[in-house]
């Protein structure tokens, strides 16, 4: 058996059983991951796959089995890298981090330049997309972090740590209607079409358990990821605009008129997560202290010794303290 099969047998299970695929993802050829497929197969006994002619149509039972056992025994393959690397290179390495549009565009900026400065030597690749995406790339070891605040607590085998907590506001032209009011109630907002971001994506599910629980139906018109594209479409009277309070900017968007929400909906709490077990370098510790100043190395690792999920979850909980966590 080779670490180079069980590489072949995770992707090919990852990739939806396309072997051409994983060839690809792997850097190499479709007939020598069949052939490395095949042979694995042969010496173990049993089959991992069942084959529909020359496709791969699903995965045995004895093959679900062999690729849990897999995902564990790379994930310390990795760990045992990152461990040499840690001693080989202490400031050197790279650091990969799934997140949503609106981080990378309005949180992680200034996080990352302070970040460099301390590791110039460490390569950052940034991915985006919705956040269950980012939670199953954090999950399947595609990242090293996720960042978002939906969905992350659908996978147990993350450690979640709270971050900091955000609202949002209300975006206008200056001469709508909404603008000459004081304090705005969700009454008066849901008279309006409303413009705000896809379910699933920046606290959506607050904004909505909010006109739900005073029995309100709000026309929502038009959904996007992006807090930029949302904007555009309040400048062209599509409607009034709800986003997060971090990207409306100054001096960019001074001719929109931010209206405070806070009032209106309950804040919403972004997590960072990371595979519980996986070896953290240094600066992947200080990565997270940089992002959230209360998440020290010795909370972090507090947390990530909790092996039941539901008393982690409970002690994460104890950590979401309006008056201690930090507001963005």
């Amino acid at each position: 058996m080779k670490l180079r099969q069980l590489h072949y047998i995770h992707e090919v299970a990852r990739r939806g059983l396309n072997v051409t695929a994983a060839a690809e993802a792997l850097f190499t050829s479709q007939p020598g991951v069949s052939k490395q497929i095949k042979l694995l197969e042969e010496e173990l006994g049993v089959d991992v796959f069942v084959r529909n002619g020359k496709h791969l149509s699903e995965v045995t039972p004895a093959g679900k089995r062999i690729l849990d056992y897999t995902a564990r025994l790379l994930a310390e393959a990795e760990n045992i890298k990152n461990v040499a690397e840690e001693f080989r290179d202490t400031d050197r390495g790279d650091l990969s981090i799934a997140t949503t549009h609106t981080q990378a565009r309005y949180a992680l900026p200034q996080v990352i330049q302070r970040f460099r400065k301390l590791y110039p030597k460490v390569t950052l690749h940034l991915h985006q997309g919705s956040p269950p995406q980012i939670a199953k790339m954090a999950a399947e070891g595609q990242a090293d972090f996720a960042i978002a605040t939906e969905a992350m607590h659908h996978f147990d085998s993350l450690v979640m740590l709270p971050c900091y907590q955000w609202n949002r506001c209300v975006l206008v032209k200056p001469n709508h209607p909404l603008a000459a009011i004081r304090k705005l109630t969700l009454k008066d907002v849901a008279q309006y079409p409303i413009v705000t971001y896809t379910f699933g994506f920046t606290g959506r599910s607050k904004l909505d358990q909010a006109f739900a629980a005073r029995g309100l139906k709000p026309d929502v018109v038009l959904t996007a990821v992006d807090a930029d594209v949302i904007k555009t479409y309040v400048r062209l009277d599509m409607g009034v605009g709800i986003i997060a309070n971090m990207a409306y900017d100054e001096r960019a968007d001074k001719d929109l008129k931010r209206l405070s929400a806070n009032h209106l909906f309950e804040p919403s709490v972004t997590h960072i997560g990371f595979r519980r077990g996986m070896f953290l370098r240094r600066y992947m510790y200080d990565f997270m202290s940089v992002f959230a100043e209360h998440l020290t190395h010795e909370l972090v690792d507090e947390l990530t010794g909790i092996a039941d999920h539901e008393a982690r979850m409970q002690r994460t909980q104890q950590l979401i303290d309006p008056a201690a966590l930090p507001e963005s």
